[in-house]
């Protein structure tokens, strides 16, 4: 995210995806925070609402008359929904000069987690409870790295969407000790095998609760190796793990139509 203060009375918004495209602009009127130019109308009603929330956050935000250009770049392609929406509440919140997640419960209505990731140096631990949320870093480098993958489904999921269908359905303590413990699980497992196992406990868990079948099932039934669902659950971006070489793991997913895999140390590590 760069900005830049020239003068005048309104925003300039442009957002560029990873190949210096232009995907999103808007022109926004200080004065009234009215959008005067949007080129997705839709996009423009929610960033009008975080640049509301910011001001309301901060009362010095925006106070001086100027004119900003903002641009945004995307570091990934914008169908495998690593986070758009919240890495830019996070740079809003940094810009703005304020909390990030009393800025993302202000907009939006998930746990939170993922403004914990956008601002995160290294794998972490979330854990929200009624009034605060906790952050724990972890080490977290398996040394079956090698044999993960991540395969785009090559279609955004809506993840605000996903995540109304289950508001309204609060889980049993049962279900949050279970949660708990295959997470605490997930840290301590060496190898492969365990954490398939671990995938199928923590999928089937999941499966249940919201009342959705399982991507694996859905999709790749007959696939070897083991499918977990990432962010909106099922959609975007699936973790795949696979005992076979890389090149019989693509052949396999191209095949279904997917041609695209990325190892997980190209993209994490």
């Amino acid at each position: 995210m760069r900005v830049q203060e020239l003068s005048g009375s309104e925003i300039l918004w442009t957002a560029y995806d990873v190949s210096g495209k232009k995907w999103f602009s808007a022109e926004i009127d200080l004065l009234g925070f009215e959008i005067a130019k949007a080129s997705d109308p839709q996009k423009g009603s929610f960033l009008r609402k975080l640049l509301r929330a910011c001001c309301q956050n901060n009362s010095e935000f925006l106070s001086h008359w100027k004119k900003y250009k903002v641009d945004h770049y995307l570091e990934f392609p914008l169908e495998w929904g690593l986070g758009s929406s919240s890495t830019l509440i996070f740079n809003m919140a940094r810009w703005a000069d304020v909390n990030p997640y009393h800025l993302y419960f202000d907009v939006a209505s998930g746990s939170g987690y993922d403004i914990a990731c956008a601002g995160a140096d290294g794998p972490l631990i979330y854990s929200l409870g009624e009034d605060s949320a906790s952050i724990e870093e972890i080490d977290f480098k398996p040394p079956f790295t090698d044999q993960l993958y991540f395969l785009p489904l090559n279609h955004k999921t809506d993840s605000q969407h996903a995540v109304e269908q289950v508001r309204t359905k609060k889980p049993a303590s049962a279900i949050i000790e279970q949660a708990n413990a295959l997470t605490e699980k997930l840290v301590e497992i060496r190898k492969l095998e365990g954490f398939e196992q671990w995938v199928r406990d923590h999928e089937q868990l999941v499966s249940r609760y919201i009342g959705q079948e399982r991507a694996k099932n859905r999709l790749f039934s007959d696939f070897w190796g083991e499918v977990k669902s990432l962010g909106a659950w099922g959609g975007d971006l699936l973790l795949v793990s696979s005992s076979k070489n890389r090149q019989e793991t693509e052949l396999y997913f191209k095949g279904k139509g997917y041609p695209q895999l990325i190892g997980y140390e190209e993209l994490i590590l």
